[in-house]
């Protein structure tokens, strides 16, 4: 039966809170307590008991729709020092990476902890995601996203440089988000294992080619330069039309895997 396997919303529980106008929160409900909007308050009390998907009323009468945080709103959300990896970038990286269940895979760059804890929710609990920053308080605020999420066990965090290399061996895939990605690709190729996958991010076209350039010196093969552009549309069946303004290039995206040799 429908909602037979629906469970309530319990106190200290993270909610989604979209508003009729579209405006959006991310809260965790405390009992007794109101949280005030712009179309007026909620009272968290009467978000307790009810199922996701369900709705509550402003005290000025607007309409709130009570719905579970995702990975998206998650990170739009999350509280941050860096600028993140956006998720139209993001979901391609995973997917290039052929990040998945069991894998061990290593950020470097840990930021405020979005790639980290997407790749978190990939490798699953019996994979593991090893976390280079070099700034610790850049490290404070990932490790709280992270138990935000329910992912912080699934990340060993390392406050250390890359220059010397890595600690790991035999990894499946590494995600380099650093300024100066070239001078760290030879520690990155010993830290794979064969045929493993790097994913570098790059905003600058000298970038790119600085570590293009690198990348032909070393055993790598199906190198690959990506750039995303999403544009998202208004869902007015009357006037369907896209946005007027849109988020363009964020990011360049190289690719490559590693081999041991390209000569037979």
């Amino acid at each position: 039966m429908e909602g037979e396997y629906e469970v309530c919303i319990r106190e200290g529980e993270r909610v989604y809170l979209l508003l009729e106008d579209g405006k959006d929160y991310l809260i965790r409900v405390e009992k007794d307590k109101v949280f005030g909007t712009h179309l007026g308050g909620i009272a968290f009390n009467e978000i307790i008991g009810k199922r996701f998907g369900e709705l509550v009323l402003t005290t000025s009468g607007r309409k709130a729709f009570l719905l579970q945080p995702g990975i998206v709103d998650n990170l739009f959300h999350m509280k941050r020092r860096t600028q993140i990896v956006y998720p139209k970038d993001l979901g391609f990286i995973v997917l290039m990476l052929d990040v998945k269940e069991g894998d061990r895979v290593i950020d470097v760059g840990l930021g405020s902890g979005a790639m980290c804890g997407a790749l978190a929710r990939l490798v699953g609990d019996r994979g593991k995601v090893y976390a280079y920053e070099r700034r610790e308080e850049f490290i404070k605020v990932a490790v709280e996203n992270l138990s935000i999420w329910g992912v912080l066990e699934r990340v060993e965090i390392k406050n250390k440089d890359i220059k010397d290399g890595f600690e790991e061996e035999n990894i499946d895939a590494l995600f380099l988000d650093v300024p100066q990605p070239w001078d760290y690709l030879e520690v990155c190729w010993r830290a794979l294992r064969g045929g493993g996958r790097i994913g570098i991010v790059s905003p600058t076209t000298p970038q790119v080619v600085a570590v293009l350039e690198k990348l032909k010196t070393l055993p790598f093969i199906q190198v690959e330069v990506w750039e995303s552009l999403f544009r998202k549309y208004k869902p007015n069946p009357i006037a369907f039309r896209p946005y007027d303004r849109m988020v363009a290039h964020t990011t360049y995206m190289i690719f490559a895997r590693k081999v041991f040799s390209e000569n037979p």
